[in-house]
């Protein structure tokens, strides 16, 4: 299964983070909050066995870096194919 794609954008005057799971970008004053917010976005993803690859923009559009970060294992399927 293919990452799920989290990014955070300059959007004019504020900063956009978007994600194809949701309709509309969530829109923030600074870079700093939204990053923030794009990596929390991400660690729910990770915690419910999604892998995500955040994409961090700098004002002028350029990629400031690019973050993998995978799926938690599942506990409960661990635990009961151990027992």
């Amino acid at each position: 299964m293919l990452p799920t794609v989290i990014s955070v954008a300059p959007e004019g005057d504020a900063w956009a983070v978007r994600c194809p799971e949701f309709e509309n970008p969530m829109i923030f004053k600074s870079g700093a909050r939204a990053e923030a917010a794009a990596r929390w976005l991400a660690r729910r993803f990770n915690r419910a066995g999604r892998t995500c690859l955040l994409e961090l923009r700098l004002r002028n559009g350029d990629l400031a870096g690019r973050f993998l970060c995978p799926a938690e294992p599942d506990r409960d399927h661990a635990q009961s194919r151990a027992a």
